[in-house]
């Protein structure tokens, strides 16, 4: 059984994934979408109930059947490295390879349609209110009035992006901003802006969850420190462990959004309670093992290579019901 690992070619967080896989001796191909169709190939084919699918990269070649887990990293846009790239090739690639891995009973971290819907600010938002975590008030707006009276209400707010960096050639860092007290909110009308009440933080917590299993690191924050991820800091993380109560609302989180892997950001407030910033189902964690040595990288590569059986996991719920109406097994 093989362990297919999409990412791009330089992923150092796929590096360290990778080298404890080949240490445990288990086989695995390393594929980029982006590589479609010329420096990769796929072949699909569905006759009389039959299905038999195939991927090709490096002159290697993998029955789909034969996968025992799909690690979705940091795939690369499908078919952006075409000779002639285009939006069409690119969809037409994307559908067809992720297409042809939804056919298969291969564990998913995390499975695409979860993933996609995961990455959704305003979900994880409300999920996570309903797991039990504290979540600071936040208003997504584009007109300017309600985003004044949001600052007004709050008086100390920051800014934050809506869906994450940005794509770009170099790529831009668009850090958590607190808002000054005579700003101006007439440029939120040019798009949909997040604010978000500041929480006078203590610490950071950065929480990574794998197949269940909690790696939890901590960072004392400087004073009026606003985002944890950027700025000289005179501290490091450090490895604790997340109360009780924060790790059953974290199962419940993963478990309700249906993901194998999700890095968790919690800002620590005076008190000591844990507000809930975001859950990254793609988020890094090399940076926390090399501090900690939280064995993050080995807890992925167990995971991926665990056979379970005849279970086929983390099917998206539409999946579900639409075998229930149809009378076929889920």
């Amino acid at each position: 059984m093989t362990v297919l690992v999409l990412t791009c070619e330089q992923d150092v967080t796929a590096d360290m994934v990778v080298a404890r896989l080949r240490e445990r001796g288990e086989p695995l191909m390393r594929f980029d979408p982006a590589d479609l169709p010329s420096g990769g190939a796929i072949s699909g084919e569905y006759v009389r109930g039959e299905f038999h699918g195939y991927l090709s990269a490096a002159g290697r070649m993998v029955n789909v059947e034969s996968l025992r887990s799909v690690w979705v990293r940091r795939p690369g846009e499908p078919a952006s490295h075409a000779v002639e790239p285009s939006a069409w090739l690119s969809a037409e690639s994307g559908q067809a390879l992720y297409g042809l891995l939804e056919g298969i009973t291969a564990r998913w971290m995390n499975n695409p349609a979860a993933a996609d819907r995961a990455r959704l600010k305003p979900w994880q938002l409300r999920l996570a209110h309903r797991c039990g975590f504290p979540v600071p008030a936040t208003v997504i707006t584009s007109f300017p009035q309600v985003a004044r009276q949001f600052a007004e209400r709050y008086r100390q707010v920051v800014v934050k992006a809506v869906s994450g960096r940005p794509v770009g050639d170099p790529p831009m860092i668009l850090p958590t901003t607190l808002v000054p007290s005579d700003a101006d909110f007439a440029s939120v009308a040019a798009g949909p802006t997040l604010l978000q009440r500041y929480v006078r933080r203590r610490a950071d917590i950065r929480l990574t969850s794998v197949g269940g299993k909690c790696f939890t690191a901590r960072k004392v924050a400087e004073e009026g420190q606003v985002d944890g991820r950027y700025g000289d800091t005179r501290h490091t993380w450090q490895p604790v462990e997340a109360p009780a109560h924060v790790r059953r609302m974290v199962d419940v989180y993963m478990r309700l959004a249906q993901l194998a892997y999700g890095a968790f950001d919690f800002a620590e407030d005076e008190e000591g309670t844990w507000w809930f910033l975001e859950c990254n189902q793609g988020g890094q964690f090399g940076f926390v093992e090399l501090e900690t040595e939280h064995p993050i990288a080995n807890a992925v590569a167990a995971w991926l290579a665990e056979w379970q059986g005849s279970v086929k996991p983390h099917t998206p719920p539409h999946y579900r019901l639409r075998n229930l109406a149809t009378g076929l097994p889920a």
